[in-house]
């Protein structure tokens, strides 16, 4: 059965708790009510009120006791609660909840022993007597929940932190390395960009150059001027003249005729 979720208000205290009490105060919390659960059981035989007076003392350091615990494993979980994982954060949270009904309950078996001796009744010695029982499984519970939390979770055990810091450290490095191999491959990325862009652009240029057409230069021919005939001087006409007449061509022979001549 889960427990109702409570929170008590926050004390603060005009000293430090020092780490690592928790384990030393508990052991007189699980210890004391089970000392006052006997005497209690014999008293309800032999009637003596020295034994009644002894267990109201056992009681009231019972009280003193699970309030010490409970402000020590605060203390304590808090140093313990950053290498925990997340069942072990699970597990400390539930014992820390059972812890602060136990602290409170401690107070109530308190409030009904002094009930029990001022009134006599026997209606408040049987609540007394069955509230204690409770108390006494709760602690034994609360005790199982320590024991698993130190040998099974580890928690504020020294070793284990050391090698939580190591491997804390561990994933560092390894966190680095992964930085440091992405940035290399990234550089190595862009300087194959950066390759075959110039392959690229050279290509471009080469493909340009073959089929960029060459311009021939026009050759201006510069017109021949013709002089006019006018000017041109009657001796040079004259030698055009002569030299351009006709040559006189001499006629052909006559024909010459042959004679018949008879075949018969």
């Amino acid at each position: 059965m889960e427990l109702p979720a409570i929170t008590l208000p926050k004390v603060e205290f005009p000293f430090d708790i020092p780490v690592l009490w928790h384990p030393v105060v508990d052991h007189f919390v699980i210890a004391l009510p089970v000392v006052i659960l006997l005497l209690e059981l014999i008293n309800l035989v032999m009637r003596k009120k020295a034994i009644s007076g002894t267990s109201f003392f056992l009681i009231f350091l019972t009280v003193l006791a699970a309030v010490s615990a409970y402000f020590t494993g605060l203390v304590d979980g808090k140093e313990a609660y950053p290498a925990l994982n997340e069942a072990a954060k699970e597990a400390l949270g539930d014992h820390k909840l059972l812890g602060t009904y136990l602290m409170l309950t401690s107070g109530i078996v308190l409030l009904f022993k002094l009930l029990s001796m001022l009134t006599d009744k026997s209606i408040f010695r049987a609540l007394y007597i069955l509230i204690l029982i409770a108390f006494v499984a709760g602690i034994f519970e609360q005790g199982e929940d320590g024991g698993e939390l130190v040998y099974k979770h580890g928690l504020n055990v020294e070793q284990v932190k050391v090698l939580d810091d190591k491997l804390f450290d561990v994933n560092e490095e390894l966190d680095e390395a992964l930085d440091e191999l992405d940035e290399i491959k990234a550089s190595q990325e862009a300087e194959k960009a950066e390759v075959v862009e110039t392959g690229s652009t050279e290509v471009e240029v080469k493909t340009a150059v073959e089929i960029t057409p060459v311009e021939t230069t026009p050759v201006e021919t510069t017109p021949v001027e013709s002089t006019p005939v006018e000017t041109i001087p009657e001796s040079v006409k004259t030698e055009v003249k002569e030299e351009a007449e006709p040559l006189e061509v001499e006629g052909m022979p006559e024909e010459v005729v042959q004679p018949e001549i008879a075949t018969h």
